[in-house]
């Protein structure tokens, strides 16, 4: 647990610099350079999310029951996590009506993705992982639209062809890792999960 635990800490505490401290921020890459910052934030961010995965993969082996989901919740965890795959494909397709309503789909999208797994699961590690990306993003967005009002932005607005294609991938998406890449990159495959309450 206390490598989880250092992890979240190097992962979102280097995410969070531009929600409680952007003045220092962007000093730091006006002083550095911009390529020099990005490396040092790339590294740092691989190293925690390494971190996470290694101290994560060690917590489940022996876990800690705190709760256990009643029936039907994986079910609505399913069905979140495949609004929160759209969600997140919406951050990167150009002209999407998505984007253009909510403005930061990413953010959401983890918002999104950690209530459906703290749904799901019960155990320590996954109410410190999941609960730690559900207190970041929640903080991330509120700064995020702090800077849009004081910026004014405008985002631009969506348009089908864009939208259809962001719901296309995001569906391709969220059914290669449910699939395949969930039992491959977590060890478990969240059909499994779903079966069980059959």
């Amino acid at each position: 647990m206390k490598i989880l635990i250092l992890g979240m800490i190097v992962f979102l505490g280097m995410h969070s610099i531009r929600i409680f401290a952007d003045g220092w921020r962007s000093t730091a890459i006006e002083r550095l350079g911009a390529g020099p910052w990005k490396g040092i934030y790339s590294v740092t961010s691989v190293a925690g999310f390494v971190l996470i995965v290694w101290g994560f993969s060690q917590a489940r082996e022996h876990p800690a029951s705190v709760w256990s989901p009643p029936f039907g919740l994986n079910y609505a965890g399913a069905a979140l996590n495949l609004l929160a795959f759209i969600l997140f494909v919406a951050a990167y397709v150009p002209r999407n009506s998505i984007k253009a309503g909510v403005h930061h789909p990413m953010v959401l999208s983890v918002i999104v993705w950690a209530i459906a797994h703290l749904m799901d699961n019960g155990n320590l590690a996954d109410i410190v992982l999941f609960g730690g990306f559900l207190a970041w993003a929640v903080a991330s967005i509120i700064s995020a639209r702090r800077r849009d009002r004081i910026a004014v932005t405008i985002y631009a607005a969506g348009n089908m062809a864009g939208t259809l294609a962001t719901i296309a991938i995001g569906l391709a998406a969220y059914a290669v890792f449910v699939l395949w890449l969930h039992r491959i990159v977590v060890g478990v495959s969240p059909l499994s999960q779903l079966c069980s309450g059959c």
